[in-house]
């Protein structure tokens, strides 16, 4: 069921069971959970289903620290969220991923890999990607001609990345969502406020407003926050007018430990003879599946570093493209010109012999740290809510990780005979830690509202519900401890199928 909040009559009050905050990846996943069950679903967006400027406009902030995209052109304010302009990478994270890393300052998740082994083929459905299959000797199966680089699998492995056709949320659940007899979904409301009960102890009731002039309160039993990390942040913050730092805030953690991938140009790769290195290339729109080197458990810990991957770009194709940091501009329409330019197809490499050169990129997790971290600005947006002030930090380890990554591709490379990688300048001082202007990220918000079962440590628990307030649940990636080196979105729509699965149990003892 859709209805259109700017229609309704003032001061409407709407009540249900669950009432989920934000229509994108995390929040149609969560609401195509309850649909045909005994609960009445609220399911809140505050645009519509078109892309708006006006909409667009409320996700304005400033940003500070390490140079970062305009943050009104990193998120997608219309039912569908940011899925109506990613570009469908996926692969799951790995085991060592939610450990402690004694050389990771921050890191240790409260839940294993293993916790989420039952939701990532589930949420692989919902993004309509192939089998659940991550290991590369099953693709090599399938297609033999996917020849690896050789290297010493004790230290270098294949990371396989399974692509989306892109799935468009907005598009493909849209009728189910519509038609849906126990799911409302209301559009143009904008959540602007989280109310508690006297002690604070659990949520009341959500403020809806929108540019009708509309005000509308929302009730439920549970209410789940899936605005993304930036978003759900700065809602907590926002909601300040019974806890005067921000609901979930005692300790002063929502917000801190933002997190992005460091997605940068890294080294060239020099081979005597021609490869198409078929296994690592990628054809956007058709390419279903590929590989890009990673480094082992085994090496992370021995040299103490990030997790990280390398990709490959034939290096006269890479010299033509822009930074990824000069991709994405507050202009909309400029930004997709410049995204569609990089996947252009007659970018892709199409040589049957292939290239003698290539450009390594590379995707490698942010440290958590807690300096870098979303806050509130003095200005507020149209409907009177503060707007996000985004202060992006980076350290040391990021740099030496990438580094390191290379001398150890490097070495493998030389050690196989197969060519020979050369860093790019800004990596040959180990004592310089500052960064390239060409330096970007993924795209990828997480932190924010990270978990742990010590409220002292983080804002969520293990299943996702906000410290010391009994019905109030962070959706996606806002929870991750740390980021990994896959981008965030199948491992944030299978948290939130296993977030679903808990509320079930909570609500009702299942459904």
């Amino acid at each position: 069921m859709h209805i259109d909040a700017r229609t309704l009559p003032n001061n409407t009050l709407i009540e249900g069971d669950i009432c989920i905050i934000g229509a994108g990846a995390a929040g149609i996943s969560m609401a195509m959970e309850w649909m045909n069950t005994a609960y009445k679903v609220i399911l809140l967006e505050g645009g519509g289903f078109q892309y708006e400027t006006q909409m667009q406009d409320l996700y304005k902030g400033k940003t500070t620290g390490q140079r970062y995209y305009p943050l009104d052109a990193a998120r997608l304010h219309y039912f569908g969220g940011t899925t109506g302009h990613w570009a469908g990478f996926c692969s799951v994270f790995e085991k060592i991923d939610f450990e402690k890393r004694e050389w990771v300052p921050h890191s240790g998740w409260p839940i294993k890999r293993e916790d989420l082994d039952a939701y990532y083929p589930r949420a692989q459905k919902n993004l309509d990607l192939g089998p659940y299959e991550w290991d590369y000797a099953y693709w090599l199966k399938q297609d033999p001609t996917m020849l690896s680089l050789p290297f010493d699998q004790e230290v270098l492995y294949n990371k396989i990345w399974q692509f989306s056709p892109p799935t468009r949320f907005g598009d493909k659940y849209k009728d189910a969502i519509v038609k849906s007899a126990n799911v409302h979904l209301y559009t143009y409301a904008n959540v602007t406020n989280i109310g508690a009960n006297e002690n604070v102890s659990a949520v009341k009731e959500v403020t809806v407003k929108n540019f009708a002039g509309k005000e509308h309160t929302v009730r439920a039993k549970i209410f789940v926050s899936a605005c993304c990390a930036i978003q759900n942040a700065r809602l907590l913050l926002a909601s300040n007018k019974q806890a005067p730092k921000g609901l979930g805030n005692d300790n002063d953690l929502v917000g801190r430990y933002f997190m992005e991938h460091i997605e940068i140009k890294s080294a060239e790769m020099w081979l005597p003879d021609p490869d198409p290195l078929k296994l690592y290339a990628i054809d956007f729109g058709k390419t279903k599946w590929r590989a890009e080197l990673g480094i082992t458990a085994k090496a992370q810990e021995q040299h103490r570093i990030l997790n990280g991957t390398a990709s490959f770009t034939p290096l006269e194709i890479a010299r033509k493209q822009p930074a990824f940091i000069d991709s994405f501009t507050a202009d909309r329409g400029e930004s997709m010109r410049n995204w569609k330019k990089r996947g252009h197809k007659d970018e892709q490499p199409a040589q049957k012999k292939g290239y003698a050169s290539y450009q390594l990129f590379t995707r490698v997790e942010q440290a958590p740290n807690p300096d870098s971290r979303v806050t509130l600005d003095t200005e507020a947006d149209a409907l009177g809510m503060p707007r996000a002030d985004l202060h992006w930090v980076l350290t040391p380890l990021e740099k030496r990780s990438i580094r390191t990554i290379y001398e150890i591709i490097g070495q493998q490379i030389g050690a196989a005979s197969k060519g020979r990688v050369r860093l790019l300048e800004y990596l040959w001082d180990e004592k310089n830690d500052s960064w390239p202007e060409f330096t970007g990220g993924g795209w990828h918000h997480m932190g924010t509202t990270r978990m742990s079962d010590d409220p002292k440590n983080g804002v969520t628990d293990a299943n996702c519900k906000v410290h010391g307030i009994s019905n109030l649940y962070m959706a996606g990636s806002s929870n991750y401890v740390t980021a990994a080196a896959p981008n965030p979105t199948l491992t944030l729509v299978a948290l939130t199928l296993r977030l679903s699965d808990h509320l079930k149990k909570q609500i009702g003892g299942g459904v």
